[in-house]
């Protein structure tokens, strides 16, 4: 294609959020005060905190905005649920922090490609701390300066469900082999090949969270289901959750299980629309002409029916790419669910355009519209160049996730219950942020990039505000089965005293 006049992409749906949109909704503030109501003593049941240790991944670790930093740590659920645990005899709960809020890992003074500083907000956005505030020097040096357990807190960023039983997996020696975590390696000390569990067990918890297997699928969604992270097999996944339950009650301690969102809730897939390109009358018609998409859409239409394929019309109707002046078209995706028609033609790409039941990877925002080659017009993502596998989840690919998360839900589930331990539904949890939000205290949270309050700028992990929500639904379901009293007691947390972003200038 040559001579595209392409009018730049403005983000709106981004864009908005400094003017449009509050934070996530405060609500019932005008109302007659309530007479005072005595509430319960606050008791235990049959549960017993002494020790709790928490397992999990990022979600357990308080990952937000991109990352871990002291700040998200301190207010992880696993933390909040330890000071009210501490009402009740709990002892004191570790964690392994990070050494300041940029967030970032380094080894040996040099930056670990891939883990950066968090995001932040001004306003609109999400942008990468350094954008706004200059550059940083990330001192979280995992051959440096890592801290001494044990730690409480045993959630691992990046830990799929068979790692949690892996050993070597913190030991730095197995970084370029690809097979050890660098957060995971800060917390090792003297037994760099001890696994997560055993480092668990080893504090003899008297009580516990599990919440894994969220990276056993998040992964391939993050990556547009390219196959690169690929969904962790049924059997892998299965063994992994009877050992770790099994494993963590053998001594009598008792524990909350959750289980695993559908990654297609939160907003990192909802954020980017289908169809944000805009264009100019000349541009859609050059697009349209027989020197650019006219010449695909024919040859696609002239070959319906013909063998080997038999390409059906509906197919080829659905490969149809169009454009029109002015806002709202569609980008153009790479499907490999479509039939190969290139044995006809090495131009009749596996390509159409994305319809709304496609999902756009959050990170799609910043390189829709950019050039494949810097200064040539003709060589515009998502455009002119059809996007590849990794941005986008094409309804196919969302049903294999689907269904990998129920059946491993059902795994969760069944390994909690026959252990006689809670559990708690993060899946429900996160499906009603989706749709009605969730009141709490006095708001609203919704999964809403920004102005949700529920989930931090990087579309995945949850806020200090959001993981304090999930705090208090392991609460409620403790009491539902150990017979504590949280809930009734008044001793649930009050979402709104944790915050929903943390400002560029964080000290």
């Amino acid at each position: 294609m040559k001579n595209i006049k392409y009018l730049s992409i403005l983000f709106g749906f981004i864009a908005f959020i400094a003017c449009n949109e509050p934070e996530d909704v405060l609500i019932g503030t005008n109302i007659e005060p309530e007479a005072v109501v005595e509430l319960p003593a606050l008791t235990a049941g049959s549960a017993n905190f002494a020790t709790f240790v928490s397992l999990g991944n990022s979600l357990t670790a308080g990952f937000s905005d991109g990352t871990l930093f002291k700040a998200s740590q301190e207010k992880s659920f696993p933390s909040i649920l330890a000071q009210q645990f501490s009402l009740l005899g709990g002892g004191s709960f570790s964690q392994p922090l990070m050494n300041d809020n940029f967030g970032g890992l380094a080894l040996g003074g040099n930056r670990l490609p891939g883990f950066n500083p968090r995001l932040v907000t001004t306003g609109g956005a999400p942008l990468g701390l350094e954008s706004v505030i200059g550059p940083v020097t990330v001192t979280t040096d995992i051959a440096l300066n890592n801290p001494t357990g044990p730690f409480n807190n045993m959630g691992v960023p990046g830990a799929r469900s068979f790692h949690l039983l892996a050993p070597g997996y913190g030991n730095i020696g197995n970084l370029s082999a690809g097979l050890a975590n660098p957060y995971f390696v800060r917390m090792t000390g003297t037994t760099p090949n001890a696994s997560i569990i055993e480092l668990s067990m080893a504090q003899s918890p008297t009580f516990f969270t599990l919440w894994a297997g969220n990276n056993d699928v998040l992964g391939y969604a993050t990556s547009g289901g390219d196959g690169t992270s690929p969904i962790t097999d049924k059997p892998t996944f299965d063994f992994a959750i009877s050992t770790l339950i099994t494993t963590l009650t053998s001594s009598g301690a008792k524990g909350v299980v959750a289980n695993i969102p559908y990654v297609t809730d939160i907003p990192h897939f909802t954020t980017v629309p289908h169809n944000p390109v805009p264009l100019d009358a000349g541009t859609a018609a050059f697009l349209n002409s027989a020197s650019a998409y006219g010449a695909y859409n024919a040859g696609i239409q002239s070959l319906v029916g013909v063998p080997p394929v038999n390409l059906t019309q509906e197919e080829a109707d659905s490969r149809m790419i169009n454009f029109t002046a002015g806002e709202g078209n569609a980008v153009v995706i790479m499907d490999e669910s479509l039939s190969n028609m290139t044995i006809y033609s090495p131009a009749l790409l596996s390509m159409r355009q994305a319809t709304a039941n496609d999902l756009l990877v959050l990170t799609a925002s910043s390189f829709i519209g950019t050039e494949a080659v810097p200064g040539n017009s003709a060589t515009v993502n998502g455009v002119a160049i059809p996007l590849a596998d990794k941005w986008v989840l094409t309804p196919e690919e969302q049903l294999e996730i689907k269904t990998a998360v129920d059946e491993f839900n059902a795994t969760i589930e069944a390994a909690a219950n026959s252990a006689g331990l809670a559990f708690v539904d993060a899946n429900a949890l996160l499906s009603q942020l989706a749709t009605t939000g969730i009141a709490s205290d006095n708001f609203i949270l919704t999964s809403n990039l920004v102005t949700g309050g529920a989930f931090s700028l990087d579309g995945v992990h949850l806020t200090s505000r959001g993981y304090a929500m999930a705090a208090n639904e392991f609460m409620k379901a403790i009491d539902a089965t150990y017979g504590s009293n949280f809930e009734a007691s008044g001793n649930l947390v009050d979402i709104g005293t944790y915050p929903t972003n943390y400002s560029p200038l964080l000290p």
